[in-house]
């Protein structure tokens, strides 16, 4: 990671030597599709020609509303060759909440799937002016598109495969990739900024934790408009030269019979999935299958070792994480119930840690000199993350709306004139330093 920020590389550069390493490994596999790592390139290199064809330039926002698929990732990784911004739109979003999205983040265009058509013709009255395009009328040709709208399937294959460098600016690891919305618990959902450092150092950071390979292959059924799913997973192709398997939507009955099919090794979960698993009557795949890690958060620890021990797991990683900010945990030891780990050699260099809040309000605690107070083990608090702009780990890049973002800064934290991400949620360490979540009072991404 370090190599890449000296060489001044963004993600997109660091997918161009994936794909020099192995262009014809399968890259992205769903259903009976599979792109390999030199048609990922090729495709999203169209797009990006397309897209700079229509007088799309650095800086504009476009609304990415699909299926997970792996023309999804095509479309974001070429729209950021161009250094466009995709705004990656939660799918189940509708009518008012839907138009917010599209809004907050600025969206010039929309691409959309064509199995969502109907959800735009609900709105397109109150977004006039925003270019439409179509993904996917050829997979689906009963689909109903809107009127005005480009068809990609058809100009695609038209368009230049080659790299999209003509009079384009170079991007940097701190321009913006993505908008990631947050699931709008606390009001309507908030436009997360995530840039080409940030996504590297999460993807990068969990994979060397875990000790993640290059012969590896993902699954994940996790939405790719969400971070874990959409970076995290899809992360491991793009960064890391794993193969990923994308499945739409999760699928109790099916998870063990895919990851069987594709001969899966690492898995992606979250917490109520494992659930679900567990309820599936048992049966042979349970153990037929050659995935030995999955990685994830929010599994219970009442369901965590009944869940390793039947599917015969050989790790569970459980990972904390806000989209938006600066404090993220990993737990790669697993230790039942906890999400991450901090050992003590590390403090100085990660600055991630609790502070005394008011149990009623969740408001910080502050000492007689107005300075916030560091929890001891077993004590409760609040999880922040202390912004030092010149490290890559601890930016803080907030929101679409600089508004929201600064409320989730907390000034004079542990000295005056010092800041800190405020995640809003109460966690609570043991005195090994490993960390244990307690309450949410934010958004989650």
């Amino acid at each position: 990671m370090a190599i890449w920020l000296w060489k001044n590389w963004t993600l997109v550069d660091v997918f161009k030597t994936q794909v020099a390493k192995h262009p014809n490994k399968p890259a992205l596999k769903h259903d009976e599709q599979t792109m390999s790592f030199q048609e990922v390139e090729d495709h999203s290199n169209r797009i990006a020609n397309f897209f700079k064809s229509k007088g799309l330039q650095r800086g504009d926002a476009v609304a990415l509303f699909m299926e997970g698929q792996p023309e999804y990732v095509c479309m974001w990784l070429g729209l950021s060759k161009i250094g466009v911004v995709a705004a990656f739109i939660n799918t189940n979003q509708r009518q008012h909440i839907l138009i917010h999205s599209i809004k907050v983040a600025e969206c010039k265009a929309i691409i959309y799937g064509a199995e969502l058509s109907e959800a735009l013709t609900e709105v397109k009255d109150s977004i006039p002016g925003i270019s439409l395009y179509a993904a996917g009328t050829r997979r689906k040709p009963q689909a109903k598109v809107l009127p005005s709208t480009t068809l990609l399937d058809e100009e695609l294959p038209e368009v230049s495969a080659k790299s999209p460098t003509e009079d384009i600016k170079k991007n940097k690891p701190s321009d913006k990739l993505a908008y990631i919305y947050t699931s709008g618990t606390t009001g309507l959902p908030k436009a997360a900024v995530m840039t080409h450092v940030r996504a590297m150092f999460m993807a990068i950071s969990g994979r060397y934790q875990t000790g993640l390979t290059s012969d590896d292959v993902v699954y994940t059924t996790l939405p790719l408009y969400h971070t874990a799913g959409g970076l995290l997973g899809i992360g491991q192709c793009l960064l890391g030269g794993s193969t990923v398997v994308i499945r739409s939507k999760f699928s109790a009955s099916n998870f063990w019979k895919d990851c069987i099919k594709y001969n899966c090794t690492v898995a992606q979960y979250i917490g109520e999935m494992c659930r679900y698993l567990l309820a599936v009557p048992e049966k042979p795949e349970d153990t037929q299958h050659s995935v030995k890690m999955m990685i994830g958060n929010g599994l219970r620890p009442q369901v965590w070792e009944p869940f390793q021990k039947r599917f015969g797991l050989d790790r569970i990683c459980e990972f904390y994480g806000a989209t938006e900010g600066n404090a993220n945990l990993m737990n790669a030891d697993g230790k039942v119930g906890a999400v991450g780990y901090i050992p003590y050699i590390a403090i100085p260099f990660y600055p991630v840690g609790l502070i005394k809040c008011d149990p009623e309000t969740s408001e910080p605690i502050r000492n007689k000199d107005g300075l916030c107070i560091p929890c001891k083990a077993e004590e409760p608090g609040i999880l922040i993350g202390m912004i030092k702009e010149s490290r890559a780990e601890s930016h803080f890049n907030g929101y679409a709306d600089k508004k929201a973002s600064e409320k989730k800064i907390l000034r004079n934290v542990y000295s005056h004139g010092d800041a800190a991400f405020n995640t809003g949620d109460i966690l609570i360490k043991d005195k090994f330093q490993y960390f244990y979540f307690k309450d949410r009072t934010g958004d989650a991404c």
